[in-house]
């Protein structure tokens, strides 16, 4: 029992989606069973979100321009497909279509776009979707049936935009599931989205179809799940940056949401969660190479002799410092200070604070560091605690990643000295408990010459396995 998810990229195109397919098929005849979670055709979640806004602005000529551009394509790639103007899939097309033209204009009269409305919106890239693949299934002698998430059971909070699964999800997947796969149709699940306990349609965040894609595997006791990639699995560093990067052939659950959380644009962060649980290995595989092993990610990975496996970067963040004497001996001011950014929905990246707890800095995103200065400044300007407020933006945010840097000496020694030697700055440096990784914020134009060196002081570009 496999679970294969596929990006946009892998869903873009009629030709990309019947390579997806061959890819399910050749599972099938070997008698696997499969599970299928397709993302959105690649672009077409960004056209959501874009149509919304402008609905709400009260654009609604351009809003319609985009419905019909994404009507065409959808449409133009079910007859390439081999779908007949009659077909039950280009009836669903339709009628899916129809029903996000009507939820459009709603949103232009009403000027108002809720996050429950953006999800119901941003939903129907996966809803579109999902159709395309069963037909290419079907097409190929695969038999197959689309659901939506929430068809398949995948319940889940009402967290608009970021909902989690429930634990009844685990219960409902495998009863709606298991009796398609023992009757030897594969299941075509939206990725992306699952719906509450009212029917409510949720999204799982951006990246969600990963999760969607675990969060099956874990319920239906998969063997494996694959996420199918353009790239032939996870790299030391990303390849844009440094070609000399290599793929890892095995990584631990905690090592790649490392890397996720920290720029690494190859899984949801919280993607591998389901299956860590239940030690339910992850697959990372090229759809451009399928015999290739791509990266396996299992609880009890080989490591690397210099016990580092990969160096990620976030760019476009920002750095937040907070102090003042009187914030010493108090500690329930960083409890406060999380209190304001959790009510502004602001993710802090990493967190340093000095000894005397006098000073507090903290790494957001770019794109959240104004709102978020700007409501502690408000929360605290009459407060004894916290007296100046410092913003620093253009910053990035650089991970080094590696299970084997646990009790390994000199880690930190190499790693700052290689930085050091390209006369780059550290603004602030943070390490958790468990020394899987070591980060450090540095200037955003310091960053692909950060990652660069710190790639070559720890040779990534030739990986030896530990003696281990």
């Amino acid at each position: 029992m496999i679970v294969m998810k596929f990006g946009g990229t892998l869903m873009g195109s009629t030709k990309a989606i019947q390579h997806s397919a061959s890819l399910v098929l050749r599972s099938t005849q070997h008698g696997e069973k499969v599970a299928v979670v397709p993302s959105a055709m690649s672009g077409v979640t960004d056209q959501l979100i874009k149509i919304s806004a402008s609905a709400e602005q009260g654009h609604i000529a351009f809003a319609n321009d985009e419905i019909s551009l994404i009507r065409q394509r959808h449409l133009n790639t079910a007859h390439e497909l081999g779908a007949s103007a009659e077909s039950l899939t280009v009836q669903k097309l339709l009628e899916l279509l129809d029903s996000l033209g009507q939820t459009i204009h709603g949103i232009y009269l009403l000027r108002e776009l809720s996050a429950r409305s953006r999800d119901l919106i941003v939903s129907f890239g996966e809803r579109l979707s999902a159709p395309l693949m069963a037909l290419a299934l079907e097409r190929m002698g695969v038999r197959a049936h689309d659901l939506t998430g929430g068809q398949a059971g995948l319940v889940t909070t009402d967290t608009f935009g970021n909902a989690r699964p429930l634990p009844q999800a685990y219960e409902r997947i495998p009863s709606r599931l298991s009796g398609l796969l023992d009757q030897g149709i594969t299941p075509v699940v939206t990725g992306f989205i699952g719906e509450t306990e009212k029917g409510v349609i949720t999204t799982l965040g951006r990246g969600g179809s990963d999760y969607s894609a675990t969060i099956l595997g874990a319920a239906l006791g998969a063997d494996e799940v694959w996420t199918w990639k353009d790239v032939d699995g996870v790299m030391t560093t990303d390849p844009r940056m440094v070609p000399e990067a290599q793929n890892l052939e095995q990584l631990s659950y905690e090592e790649i949401m490392e890397m996720a959380y920290f720029g690494a644009k190859v899984l949801h962060p919280l993607a591998v969660t389901p299956l860590q649980e239940r030690g339910i290995p992850l697959r990372v595989k090229s759809a451009a190479d399928p015999d290739f092993p791509g990266t396996l990610v299992t609880a009890h990975p080989k490591g690397l002799k210099n016990g580092v496996k990969a160096v990620t970067a976030i760019r476009n963040a920002a750095i937040i410092d907070v102090g003042g004497a009187g914030m010493v001996g108090v500690p329930e001011v960083v409890s406060k200070i999380f209190d304001v950014l959790a009510g502004e929905a602001v993710n802090v990246i990493m967190i340093s604070q000095s000894s005397s707890m006098a000073n507090i800095s903290l790494v957001v995103l770019r794109s959240d560091a104004r709102r978020a200065f700007d409501a502690l400044k408000s929360q605290f300007a009459n407060s004894d605690w916290i007296k100046t407020f410092e913003l620093w933006e253009d910053v990035a945010a650089v991970a080094v990643v590696g299970e084997g840097m646990r009790g390994t000496k000199g880690v930190a020694a190499r790693l700052f000295t290689a930085v050091a030697a390209e006369g780059i700055s550290l603004h602030m440096i943070a390490q958790g408990s468990s020394e899987l990784n070591i980060s450090f914020a540095i200037d955003e134009t310091d960053a692909e010459k950060a990652v660069k060196a710190i790639h070559k002081a720890f040779s990534l570009e030739r990986l030896e396995p530990s003696d281990e």
